[in-house]
């Protein structure tokens, strides 16, 4: 007995592996987290280091260039590129084409690195490095809500601290970015004049405040029969509790600090701002964990904004949600779904027309089986249920039941001919195996290819051709036992006296008379068919050379949201930055039609683009997002189209420019050109130049330059002798013009 007949024998074991293939199937489909794209690590690590006050030349040389040196002692690092603007440093480290866990060890060694350098050269006032794993998780906010208030005021601040917090902790959720959130302070205003009358200093007053403003634990004292802890209590969000504070100079000069200066509550100063319709308001861009369903997180979302909304209406304040992209993931699936059903039920129909019903809900099975196999091995690998698996998904519906037709055919072919089911199952497969697998092999050696291609598309596109090869192959499985083993357990007959089946017969007679007459036709003119594959052929080359059918690798849909960026003339204020970015969102309001956006919501201090957030008072943004499109509704382009020439056109300050998103691995612009020099005035003028020629081509659109220009600059030097004779030295007199200029933080309340 062959090893082939003892499975198809062994009824029992198919049937369990049948029903348990089918119950993990179903249970990792119902369980995997749904998600836009796979989950993806791009080996991509952003440093962002913050040096408050500093010019752009000072981050460079005291920043910018040390955690480069560090980077340098790093392996496999591929490329580095830096952006030193006023106040911050951004590094940009993207890691060769290497495994897991090397990755993870580069990026240990590089945390280790930057933490060293930061340590030993860094600035005092510099805060510590932010290091941040670039991944499809974390690269775009999964939803942004937004907090409307009737002032910006501190009823707006507490509500929206407290739902940062709430939306911190809640499942799912990794970061959460706040925009116009800023928090409260204890001002210490000087008079320098005051403190000059008093013998003081701004440095004495500071002291003083450093000192007294704390809490200090002074440990334990045993009184009688208990232990007693002392601690010395000096910290208090008292403005007036503060303004007592006793203030001492190095020369013997003494006053109160209400005496000198005024103490009150104030808010920090803003680094960014946000707006919606003229209201004042905060956004909280929400970013997810790896392997997080998103679906159930922006549900969960909504939830919290219907049980907030009762409490924050009462405070006259209104919690939206202003973007929400989970809407390709939901048109994904039900795709899927409902092409499986359709595939099922047209593989049923045409089976049960050539071959009976028995025979054809017995193929249709195959459907089901092969999809639960895929899903149970790709959730025992961790992957999520994306729109590339979903892809992939779509691909194979189509030749899940091939090898499984040709395979019950060969079996009716002998039942017809009077053979018992189990030695007509034996025989089909001795005869039908060997082009089945052939047939497969084909089909897998064109996508198998796909699995090798390197960088980040090579990373998106690896999930779609290891879907379809996992089905084709759990289909072979299926058609070469489950599907026999079925046919034996029934023990399939073929009526032939029955109506049904003479009229199947007649009808299957006569498809094959047609075909054979229509075969004989052109193997009788070789030359004339050979002539019309080659005219085919032709015409689809040209199609594609002529570009009548374009070309695009990973042709994602546009997310329906766009940018429109704001770029104001260095010395802008962050203020007079939002004013200019609410006439856009006016002007872009006007060209929406009802019912087509979501929200449309003014930022300003922060610009994002197509690799990463920039900072500073002079970027803007609105950020439109869009409802699901309607039957009648416009595409995103078609949008922006619409509104393009009005808002770039728009009298006043600053340049205005369009950014749209699509989904997929995150691409640069079609065409970029970098210019490189060692004198900035002749690289500005370069640029400007190339500038101006590009936008005077047609087709071209959003030209820009990453450019920061910085605020006017008032530089001091320092004359050594006056400071020698007022006697001063350069660590004191430079804090002296910190402290007159932009403050210091002496203290933390918590």
């Amino acid at each position: 007995m062959s090893v082939a007949e003892r499975l198809l024998r062994n009824h029992p074991l198919a049937n369990i592996c049948f029903a348990i293939v089918l119950l993990l199937g179903i249970s990792a489909y119902l369980s995997m987290p749904r998600e836009q794209d796979p989950e993806i690590n791009f080996n991509w690590v952003s440093i962002v280091t913050v040096l408050p006050g500093a010019s752009a030349e000072d981050i460079e040389r005291l920043v910018t260039d040390p955690l480069e040196d560090a980077i340098k002692g790093v392996a496999d690092v591929r490329f580095v590129a830096s952006n030193s603007r006023e106040g911050a440093s951004s590094i940009l480290v993207r890691f060769r084409e290497i495994g897991e866990r090397t990755f993870d060890k580069r990026v240990n060694d590089l945390r280790r690195e930057i933490q060293n350098k930061a340590a030993s050269e860094l600035p005092r006032d510099a805060r510590d490095p932010q290091i941040l794993e670039i991944t499809t998780s974390n690269g775009f906010p999964t939803a942004i809500l937004i907090l409307k208030g009737q002032a910006d005021d501190e009823t707006l601040r507490a509500n929206a601290r407290a739902i940062k917090l709430d939306l911190e902790r809640m499942a799912g959720v990794d970061t959460v970015f706040a925009s116009g959130l800023r928090d409260p302070e204890l001002q210490v205003r000087f008079d320098a004049r005051r403190l000059a009358a008093r013998g003081l200093s701004a440095t004495d007053l500071s002291d003083a405040v450093a000192a007294w403003f704390r809490d200090t634990s002074a440990g334990s004292l045993r009184a009688g029969d208990s232990e007693w802890l002392v601690r010395l209590e000096g910290q208090s969000p008292d403005p007036e509790r503060l303004a007592k504070i006793p203030v001492r100079g190095v020369g013997g000069g003494q006053a109160l600090l209400e005496e000198v200066a005024a103490a009150e509550r104030a808010r920090a100063r803003p680094t960014q701002l946000a707006s919606t319709g003229g209201r004042p308001a905060i956004t909280f861009a929400v970013n997810k964990k790896s392997l997080t369903n998103t679906l159930a997180l922006v549900a969960r979302l909504d939830a919290y904004i219907a049980s907030k909304r009762p409490l924050l209406a009462a405070s006259g304040l209104e919690l939206v949600l202003g973007d929400d992209q989970t809407v390709p993931t939901r048109r994904a699936i039900s795709i899927m779904e409902n092409n499986a059903w359709q595939g099922w039920l047209l593989v049923m129909g045409v089976c049960w027309m050539f071959l009976g019903w028995k025979i054809a809900l017995l193929v249709a099975l195959g459907i089901p089986f092969s999809l639960a196999g895929t899903f149970a091995v790709l959730d025992a690998f961790h992957f999520t249920l994306n729109i590339s698996v979903l892809l992939g998904s779509v691909i194979a519906l189509g030749m899940l039941v091939d090898d499984a037709v040709v395979v019950v055919e060969a079996i009716y072919y002998r039942i017809e001919r009077g053979e018992a089911a189990l030695q007509a199952s034996v025989n089909a497969m001795r005869e039908v195996w060997s082009p089945v697998v052939s047939s497969v092999a084909t089909t897998l050696a064109a996508f198998l290819p796909l699995m090798l291609l390197p960088g980040i598309v090579g990373k998106f596109m690896f999930v779609i051709p290891f879907v379809v090869t996992l089905a084709l192959l759990i289909s072979l499985a299926e058609a070469f036992w489950m599907l026999p083993t079925h046919v034996t357990v029934l023990n399939l007959r073929l009526p032939k006296t029955s109506r049904s089946q003479r009229l199947r017969n007649a009808f299957n007679r006569r498809i094959r008379l047609g075909y054979g007459r229509a075969l004989a036709k052109l193997l009788r003119h070789p030359y004339l068919s050979l002539l019309a594959v080659t005219i085919l052929v032709a015409a689809a080359a040209a199609a594609i050379a002529t570009e009548r059918v374009r070309v695009q690798f990973f042709a994602f849909d546009p997310l329906r949201i766009f940018y429109v960026n704001v770029d104001m003339p260095p010395g802008a204020s962050i203020e007079d930055t939002l004013a200019e970015v609410e006439r856009v969102e006016a002007e872009a309001r006007r060209h929406l039609r009802d019912g087509e956006a979501r929200s449309v919501t003014s930022t300003a201090g922060i610009k994002f683009t197509d690799t990463e957030p920039l900072y500073g008072d002079t970027y803007g943004q609105a950020i439109v997002s869009l409802l699901p499109r309607a039957d009648d509704g416009r595409e995103v382009a078609d949008i922006v189209a619409s509104m393009r020439e009005a808002i770039e056109t728009m009298p006043g300050p600053g340049r205005k420019s369009f950014l749209q998103l699509s989904g997929g691995p995150p691409l640069t612009r079609p065409i970029s050109v970098k210019v490189r020099g060692d004198d900035y005035g002749e690289l500005r003028a370069a640029v400007d130049r190339m500038i101006a020629i590009v936008r005077g081509i047609d087709g071209t659109r959003d030209v820009v330059d990453d450019d920061i220009p910085g605020r006017p600059e008032l530089t001091l030097a320092l004359d050594r002798e006056a400071v020698r004779r007022a006697g001063l030295d350069a660590a004191s007199l430079s804090r002296l013009v910190r402290l007159s200029v932009d403050g210091e933080v002496v203290s933390v309340l918590r």
